[in-house]
């Protein structure tokens, strides 16, 4: 099949979005179906307000067309809400053709958090951005409910996977500090609530790895927590296994991607019990939920890597790969043509 993938979000961009999109886009190249990201690469870019790190396509509506046109998909899916995702959005309705779209990212939390507009603001235009899709792919049982609930009837549940290849087991020696280490990867952004975790009277060490608009002002506040950036897979994965408890201080994340990441790792997770933990860990015995943060840290270091990594071994990406083809909406030449 001939798939269209529309995202504002792609490499070199580090963060779970870009990571899912990455390996679904290589999984359905190893079953055969040929895909063509539409990505901000190809496009004039200006620098997305307060994350400058993510460029944002300026006026792409009449290229993505084009775009579209000269790939003449079968399917079509919209993975983010971006100038990208909007311009395809408008060239599926123009040709009265289905797509999907997905929910990774809770944004009517964050634009409420940073400019203070009430929560129902951004939902109402994400509803409106989400009616006409055949389908909006959920990362979580918990995000799938929750967008259930505020009006979204075409809501649908996918789950997400871990390369258990990348992310496992192995020596920790990536980190030369004071044990037990406490770590936090992922983007250092103010939804992420770090201070959270960056605050806890915690024995060992507290070690923050990625980048992101937050992190100069995190490391002048918390200067005795240790920062670290890596590059490849090879030093993430290193930087994940060299952990002894991997805290998720966030709570408004869609899933959680990373703490698949350090389960696969052999990592148990503290979190606090929102939407997110409760889907990855749940009532598992490989984490400790609990929204007093330090208890649940202190509690993770007694639970046993192997239950960890034998948990995240559930989450394969063939299964998350056969998801999203079954929710596809496939259309013919002739009706695109029409």
């Amino acid at each position: 099949m001939r798939i269209a993938l529309v995202t504002d979000a792609w490499t070199p961009q580090r963060n779970g979005v870009v990571r899912v999109l990455a390996t679904l886009v290589g999984s359905l190249g190893d079953l055969g179906h040929v895909v063509r990201v539409i990505e901000p690469s190809a496009f004039t870019t200006i620098a997305c307000p307060s994350y400058p790190e993510i460029p944002l396509a300026l006026l792409p509506r009449r290229r993505v067309a084009r775009m579209l046109d000269d790939f003449a998909p079968e399917a079509v899916h919209i993975a983010t809400e971006g100038p990208l995702g909007w311009a395809a959005r408008a060239w599926c309705l123009e040709h009265r053709l289905p797509f999907t779209t997905a929910y990774h990212t809770k944004f009517p939390e964050y634009i409420s958090t940073r400019t203070g507009v009430p929560v129902s603001w951004p939902y109402a235009l994400m509803r409106r951005f989400h009616g006409p899709a055949a389908a909006v792919l959920c990362p979580s049982p918990s995000v799938h409910r929750e967008l259930r609930q505020k009006g979204f009837a075409n809501a649908t549940p996918w789950s997400h996977g871990v390369d258990t290849q990348v992310f496992c087991p192995g020596p920790k020696d990536f980190l030369d500090l004071p044990r037990p280490v406490f770590i936090y990867v992922g983007r250092v952004a103010v939804e992420k609530n770090l201070p959270a975790f960056l605050s806890l009277d915690l024995p060992g060490s507290k070690v923050v790895v990625g980048d992101g608009p937050a992190r100069a002002g995190l490391m002048k506040r918390f200067p005795k927590a240790h920062f670290r950036i890596v590059n490849g897979d090879e030093e993430l994965g290193r930087a994940f296994r060299a952990a002894d408890v991997f805290v998720f201080p966030s709570r408004t994340d869609t899933f959680g991607l990373v703490m698949l990441e350090a389960l696969a790792s052999g990592v148990p997770v503290a979190a606090f019990p929102v939407t997110g933990p409760l889907d990855v860990i749940g009532g598992a015995p490989v984490g400790v939920l609990d929204e007093d943060l330090r208890a649940a840290a202190l509690r993770a270091l007694t639970i046993p890597p192997a239950d960890c990594r034998r948990h995240a071994q559930r989450f394969s990406w063939s299964r998350v790969t056969a998801e999203f083809l079954s929710h596809l909406r496939p259309f013919t030449r002739r009706a695109q043509a029409g």
